[in-house]
């Protein structure tokens, strides 16, 4: 009898232990796997390009894509994923407002300089009186949009107004007496352009790029590479001094990524040191 209950009793202990180190293990791989939510065109492709490199690092990299900027911050702020790369500060900042997200910036990546394209017009100086501007509704986008209208002479902004807060009203001076309508969705406006859509569309260059345009050949007027509006990988709140998030940022600013990028997208999209 003492036999059998010190026979169980040592079966009971390895199961246990078995069990235990097994649970170990798999906490041990989720901790060094990273899911990261982007948007397919350039974010997606500069992850899966970085994921080798990551894989040097121990860590397995999952990359999940999505075509709106809706459902990157929806999945991060519900615990879906452990950050995302599609969104400038400006966007994140307005995101937090509305919707009462607690994200943090874990680091800079690069720039996509917006540009505005026409299939009537070569430049905007032959835009004509009254021409139709179509752009995203995406309030965080029109300071940028409508700074590069006014650096290229065509408007003139509210004296005292924040550059990257302006808005349709804040014009004061529109000498061509353009339109802007800020009615669209952002990942739609590639399909006006080729709809023929508008005198000009006002584009981000993720997505000019997934829609087969060149924003540096084909758009007939571009933000410059000092553009304030850099895409940024976003975590939850907390989560910035995660150590395998720390890897990832190192990793999409080292030089090797770096010059992949320039390479890759041949100035449609600029890194951050450049």
């Amino acid at each position: 009898m003492k036999k059998s209950l010190l026979v169980l009793i040592s079966c009971l202990l390895t199961f246990t232990l078995t069990a235990c180190g097994s649970d170990s293990s798999s906490e041990s791989k989720a901790d060094d796997k990273l899911i990261v939510a982007a948007t397919s065109v350039p974010h997606a492709e500069i992850l899966e390009h970085a994921k080798p490199i990551l894989e040097k690092e121990g860590i397995e990299l999952e990359v999940k894509v999505y075509d709106d900027y809706i459902l990157p911050n929806t999945v991060l702020d519900d615990g879906s994923v452990d950050a995302n790369y599609f969104q400038t500060i400006p966007y994140m900042e307005q995101q937090m407002d509305e919707r009462g997200y607690e994200f943090v910036n874990a680091g800079g990546i690069h720039i996509e300089p917006i540009g505005v394209y026409s299939k009537k017009y070569k430049s905007l100086d032959e835009l004509p009186d009254g021409a139709t501007i179509l752009m995203s509704n995406s309030v965080s986008d029109h300071g940028r949009i409508l700074t590069l209208f006014e650096q290229e002479g065509l408007i003139t902004l509210q004296e005292g107004v924040e550059k990257s807060e302006a808005q349709i009203s804040d014009i004061v001076e529109n000498p061509k007496h353009l339109e802007f309508k800020a009615d669209y969705q952002a990942q739609l406006l590639p399909q006006l352009y080729n709809n023929d859509e508008g005198d000009a569309v006002v584009i981000n260059s993720n997505f000019a790029l997934s829609a087969g345009l060149n924003p540096m050949k084909d758009a007939i007027a571009i933000e410059d590479k000092d553009s304030p509006y850099v895409n940024v990988i976003a975590v939850r709140e907390g989560d910035e001094d995660n150590e395998d998030i720390q890897k990832l940022v190192d990793v999409l600013q080292s030089k090797e990524m770096q010059d992949w990028i320039i390479k890759e997208y041949e100035g449609a999209v600029v890194p951050v040191s450049e």
